[in-house]
C-alpha cells in the first residue's frame, strides 16, 4: 500500500490514507473484543466459577461435565486461593517487598526485559527507515528502495507465522537466543558490506542488502512476538496488569529513543551505526542464558509455582528442575482436591 500510494508524490492522499487505513484494524480488534469471552481465570477469582466453567467447555470443544473441564476448574481455584493468600500487599508495595516468594519485582524486569531487547536490538532501523538505508547507506535508487523495503516487510509477516507455529516446540529462551545471535552476525555483516561497498564494489553493497533480509529470518521467528506474550504469561494474575503495562511502557519509549536518533545516525556515523545494534545483540545473548526462564508449555498457575519452589531452594535446584516440580505439585493438588472431594462425598453418605 505505501509503494503503491508513492506513485501520486504530489497529493495528500499518498501520505494521509495509508496512515488513515491503519484505523480499519483497530476497529476490527475492537469488534472482536466486544465478543470475546471473558478468561476464566478471572472470572474464578470472581466467584463467576459457572461461567467460567462454561468458556471452558467451549475452549475445549467439550461438555461442562467432562473432567478434563472439571479437573481445569478446579486447578483455577487452587491457583487463585493460593495466589490470595501469597499476595496480601497492594501492588506497589508487592513490587519492592524483598524476599517476595512471587519474586514480583523481578519477573516484571523479565517481561519488560523482552521489549527492551526489540527495539534497542535494532528493528526498528529496519521497519521505519529501510528505504532511508537504502539510499543513504547503500546507493540504492528511491524506486528500488521502495520496492525492496515492500518485499522484505511482506517476508517479516511470513516468519512471524513460521514464528506462531514453532514457538512452544522450541520456547521462548531459546528462540530469544537464536534471534539475538543471528541479528548481531546480521548487522555486523550489513556494516562490514557498508565499509567495503560502493559503485567500485557493488558484491560488498549486495551483501549488506542480503543480511538486512536475512535479519528478518532471524528477527521475525523471535523477538517478532515474544515481547508481547511473555510479559503476561511471566508476571503473576495479580501483577500480569501492571508487568505488561510496564513492558509496553518499555517498548514505546525505545521505539521513540531509536526512530529520534536513526537518521542523524545514519548521517553522522553511517556504518558504525550497524556495528552499535551487532554489539547490542550479542550483550543480550548471556543476560537471556542466564537470567530468562523458560515458560513454554505451562501454565499460567505452575509460572507462579516455580518461582515460589525456586525462591525457596536457592540454588540447590536448577530452574528445569523447579519447573519438573511446579508441573508435578499441580497435578498433585488437584489429585489432593479430588480426594477429599470423594472423602467428604462418603462422609455426608455415612452420616445419612
Amino acid at each position: 500500500m505505501n509503494y503503491g500510494f508513492t506513485y501520486i508524490p504530489h497529493s495528500p492522499v499518498s501520505w494521509r490514507f495509508p496512515l488513515g487505513f491503519q484505523c480499519f484494524f483497530a476497529i476490527v480488534t475492537i469488534l472482536f473484543v466486544l465478543i470475546a469471552p471473558e478468561s476464566p481465570h478471572w472470572l474464578v477469582m470472581k466467584h463467576r466459577a459457572n461461567e467460567a466453567r462454561e468458556i471452558l467447555a467451549r475452549l475445549l470443544a467439550k461438555s461442562t461435565d467432562d473432567s478434563e473441564v472439571v479437573d481445569g476448574i478446579q486447578t483455577l481455584e487452587i491457583a487463585v486461593n493460593h495466589e490470595l493468600e501469597v499476595q496480601q500487599k497492594k501492588p506497589l508495595q508487592e513490587i519492592f517487598t524483598r524476599k517476595s516468594k512471587q519474586q514480583t519485582l523481578r519477573r516484571i524486569l523479565l517481561g519488560a526485559g523482552t521489549d527492551f531487547f526489540q527495539q534497542v536490538g535494532g528493528t526498528n532501523v529496519i521497519a521505519y527507515y529501510l528505504p532511508v538505508v537504502l539510499t543513504r547507506s547503500v546507493g540504492l535508487d528511491n524506486r528500488m528502495a521502495l520496492i525492496l523495503s515492500a518485499v522484505d516487510s511482506m517476508s517479516l509477516m511470513f516468519w512471524g507465522v513460521i514464528a506462531a507455529l514453532v514457538i512452544d516446540r522450541i520456547g521462548r529462551k531459546r528462540l530469544m537466543l537464536f534471534g539475538a545471535a543471528g541479528s548481531s552476525l546480521c548487522f555486523a555483516l550489513v556494516a562490514v558490506g557498508l565499509r567495503y561497498g560502493g559503485p567500485s564494489n557493488r558484491g560488498m553493497s549486495i551483501l549488506a542488502v542480503v543480511f538486512i533480509f536475512v535479519y528478518y529470518v532471524f528477527y521475525g521467528v523471535s523477538l517478532l512476538s515474544i515481547p508481547y506474550i511473555y510479559p503476561a504469561e511471566i508476571n503473576s494474575q495479580q501483577m500480569r496488569n501492571v508487568g505488561t503495562s510496564f513492558a509496553t511502557t518499555t517498548n514505546w519509549l525505545f521505539v521513540y529513543v531509536i526512530v529520534v536518533a536513526t537518521p542523524t545516525a545514519i548521517a553522522n556515523i553511517q556504518r558504525k551505526y550497524y556495528m552499535l545494534f551487532a554489539i547490542f545483540n550479542f550483550c543480550f545473548l548471556p543476560i537471556i542464558w542466564y537470567f530468562y526462564v523458560e515458560t513454554a508449555n505451562l501454565s499460567l498457575e505452575q509460572i507462579d509455582r516455580l518461582f515460589e519452589i525456586k525462591h525457596d531452594s536457592g540454588n540447590a535446584i536448577s530452574w528445569t528442575e523447579a519447573t519438573m516440580i511446579a508441573r508435578t505439585e499441580v497435578i498433585s493438588d488437584l489429585a489432593r482436591t479430588e480426594k477429599k472431594g470423594n472423602s467428604d462425598s462418603q462422609h455426608y453418605e455415612n452420616v445419612a
